[in-house]
């Protein structure tokens, strides 16, 4: 073979030794993420995209689950590292009842990016319209929209049975057929449509007046390999930081994410700036913890609020730093 032919080869050979090395010597974390499409949760899907994972030597295999419930049984049972978009209600129950989970971030502060819907044709107006033989959806049990749900009956008022429905395209199939009165999504999905006028918004998170300025989702890990695996969630947390920022920064944020869920990327740039300020996704924004606990005692996900030593074993967030 001649030298000029042959160097180029070799060169690629070496090349992609050394990129199976760095794989190998990358640590692998699992993650499962409920709504795994929304915006709110895209970190680690972006940041693996971005290249910002592997700069912290790790590679992350994701999955995706019907909302929190699933997303926290995951964790609990050990087949997920991290679990993404927890309710921080339904976390703390979890672990109030001796489960293996710990919140290694907040997820975030307010509930402005859920909303409940009907078909445009539906005779509902209002939410407080809905009569007990109505039914309104949330994704699963411990979920932020159960928590939105729950608070619509306690604190507005609302006759309509929350019904548990799974994900956002699960229920709006059943929304647009009848089976389900009123569904629930999280931005994005569902915008296209009502922007089309296929659906009607009658009520957002925010309407309920204790959530706004609550840490309604965690991002939680199972307590074992927190403990085993200290150093690598470390790093993860480094990387998942870093990644938000490139989020909000990076038009190509904008034009993979656009690509992923096939809307314009004008589109998510409007339900990024307008539904999802930075801030409320701030994984070191741990705010106004004793509404969350005192809802949650009133909503029977909680028996007690947990005491101070017991958030102090909850809460092991990783500093920033590096």
């Amino acid at each position: 073979m001649p030298m000029r032919i042959a160097l180029p080869s070799m060169v690629l050979a070496l090349a992609s030794v050394a990129m199976v090395s760095a794989a190998s010597g990358a640590d692998t974390v699992k993650v499962a993420i409920g709504q795994i499409d929304a915006w709110a949760n895209q970190a680690p899907t972006l940041g693996m995209k971005a290249g910002i994972f592997q700069k912290h030597g790790i590679v992350l295999e994701t999955f995706g689950t019907q909302g929190a419930g699933e997303t926290l049984q995951a964790v609990i049972s050990g087949s997920a590292d991290i679990g993404i978009g927890i309710g921080t209600a339904g976390a703390m129950r979890a672990f109030a009842r001796g489960a293996p989970v710990r919140a290694i971030a907040a997820a975030y502060v307010g509930v402005d990016d859920q909303y409940w819907y009907v078909p445009a044709n539906s005779p509902l107006q209002r939410l407080t319209d809905a009569t007990e033989k109505q039914t309104m959806a949330y994704s699963t049990n411990g979920a932020t929209s159960h928590v939105i749900a729950l608070g619509f009956v306690k604190q507005l008022g609302v006759k309509a049975k929350p019904t548990a429905t799974g994900g956002p395209p699960a229920t709006y199939t059943m929304t647009m057929t009848g089976q389900i009165d009123i569904g629930w999504a999280v931005v994005p999905f569902g915008l296209a449509e009502l922007q089309a006028g296929k659906i009607r918004v009658i009520a957002r998170g925010p309407d309920v007046p204790s959530l706004r300025n609550q840490t309604i989702r965690v991002q939680v890990a199972n307590a074992n390999a927190l403990k085993e695996r200290k150093e690598v969630m470390v790093r993860f947390m480094r990387a998942y930081r870093e990644s938000l920022d490139w989020m909000y920064a990076n038009p190509l944020a904008v034009k993979y994410y656009a690509e992923t869920i096939k809307q314009p990327e004008e589109l998510v740039a409007m339900q990024r700036d307008q539904y999802n300020p930075k801030d409320a996704l701030s994984p070191d924004r741990l705010s106004d913890l004793d509404q969350v606990m005192a809802d949650a005692v009133e909503m029977k996900f909680l028996d007690a609020p947990l005491t101070k030593e017991q958030l102090a074993e909850f809460f092991q967030i990783p500093p920033p730093g590096r």
